[in-house]
């Protein structure tokens, strides 16, 4: 089930990135109390009573300011909003109201986004009275809460994930496969989008994607139906390099959770870049599968085994995430395209494979005998039981003695095997270990 986006917003100095770290659990963003302090827009992953969704520290949210800064901080904290499901507005219940929370509110209430109100700083029952004056903004009753001690952040995250779905197992065969196209500006997304709808395959309609989605489209190949999830419309206007980057990064992060296959695009003209390998890692961080196209290729001056060391060298960069299988096509020539969608559906299919739990012990039980785990300490690690307890993403259980000793060298270890034996190109797999 795709993750929901949880955006954050509110004046400079409220408290935003102490309730973005409160509920990550960790120190994630820059706190401070000088007001500006968050520049660079965060978002991380996070869960609650089994529900997973992705939450987005926003900077102060200046609507009408003419500060540079301030006014790059404010089309980013609008593009947070444009892209969440839900916005937690927080204002600081000790200052009380001020003009900027009204202004935030007017421009709130013209998003039809569900709005959550957020009084932090009240550090005790004694200042719940502090937020009621907050009811004048018209977004309902404020939550009073302080995230720097903890305080009700339990019962205000009851509240806004009461809506989300519960992290589980999807139907593979229910709904027509979810494609992603995504990538790097200007690598071709919109051209293989458009080349996959031409005239020649038949487009059965199009789906208008709601506010925050971009535009999806049903395409019909060899008498099955892909939804094409299209990335692509990012234009540059006038806003700033950093506003179009945090865009940029949000809106594939949304196509990715919304996919079942992504497919990410590199240019084979500008060759492989940080950014690039940072889109793979992204998608597999979010268990989605994936495969390489490299776009362009009709730009390359062929040599003897060109493809071939090219894909060598992407292996390289992409080190452990080597499973990946990586085509070589051109948008602009149709060349290979449609093999794009076959390996797509390949890798679909692999992810929603279920091994015998017989065939998994008697795969994996001799290798593990002849190269037992290492162990820190006098304890012996003993796998006794395999078994793979779900699909969409494929999870295996290894029951042990120590589990919580088991190296992550070990369980790399164990993953390849796993792939030599059962193959799964291009999915990511979830190993956990359980005492016996």
């Amino acid at each position: 089930m795709p993750s929901s986006i949880i955006a954050i917003v509110g004046r400079p100095n409220v408290g935003k990135s102490t309730l973005f770290n409160r509920i990550l659990g960790v120190r994630e963003a820059i706190v401070h109390n000088l007001p500006g302090v968050t520049r660079d827009r965060k978002y991380a992953e996070a869960e609650w009573a089994g529900k997973q969704f992705t939450i987005v520290d926003t900077g102060g949210f200046v609507p009408d300011s003419s500060d540079v800064f301030e006014r790059a901080i404010r089309e980013q904290a609008q593009i947070a909003i444009e892209e969440a499901d839900v916005v937690v507005f927080v204002v600081d219940a000790v200052a009380g109201v001020v003009g900027l929370d009204r202004e935030i509110a007017r421009v709130l209430r013209k998003s039809q986004k569900p709005i959550y109100l957020v009084a932090n700083k009240v550090d005790s029952a004694k200042r719940e009275i502090d937020a009621q004056e907050f009811h004048e903004l018209g977004l309902g009753a404020p939550m009073a809460v302080s995230a720097l001690a903890g305080r009700q952040i339990g019962d205000f995250l009851d509240v806004i994930t009461s809506t989300f779905g519960k992290n589980g197992e999807e139907d593979a065969g229910a709904k027509p496969l979810r494609l992603a196209i995504i990538g790097k500006p200007n690598v071709g997304k919109s051209s293989l989008v458009n080349a996959l709808l031409g005239k020649k395959r038949q487009v059965v309609t199009e789906i208008p994607g709601t506010t925050r989605d971009p535009v999806d489209s049903i395409l019909r190949y060899n008498k099955e139906e892909f939804i094409l999830i299209d990335t692509a419309g990012l234009k540059k206007k006038r806003r700033t390099t950093e506003s179009l980057e945090f865009f940029s990064a949000l809106r594939t992060l949304r196509s990715i959770e919304r996919s079942d296959v992504a497919i990410v695009l590199f240019d084979a003209k500008r060759g492989l870049d940080a950014q690039d390998l940072h889109i793979v890692e992204t998608t597999l961080e979010r268990r989605r599968s994936c495969l390489i196209a490299v776009n362009k290729w009709d730009l390359v001056d062929k040599e003897t085994d060109t493809a071939r060391s090219y894909e060598l060298f992407i292996k390289q960069k992409v080190g452990l995430y080597d499973h990946i299988p990586i085509l070589f096509i051109s948008a602009l020539t149709k060349q290979r395209i449609y093999k794009v969608i076959e390996r797509a559906k390949k890798i679909h299919e692999e992810q929603s494979k279920r091994i015998e739990t017989s065939a998994l012990n008697d795969a994996l039980l001799p290798h593990i005998d002849r190269n037992p785990p290492k162990s820190s300490s006098p304890k012996e690690i003993k796998i006794k039981y395999i078994t793979q307890v779900r699909t969409n993403p494929p999870t295996f259980a290894f029951f042990c003695k120590e589990p919580h000793l088991v190296q992550e060298s070990y369980k790399r270890y164990l993953t390849n095997k796993i792939r030599e034996q059962f193959g799964f190109e291009g999915v990511p797999l979830t190993l956990v270990f359980k005492a016996k």
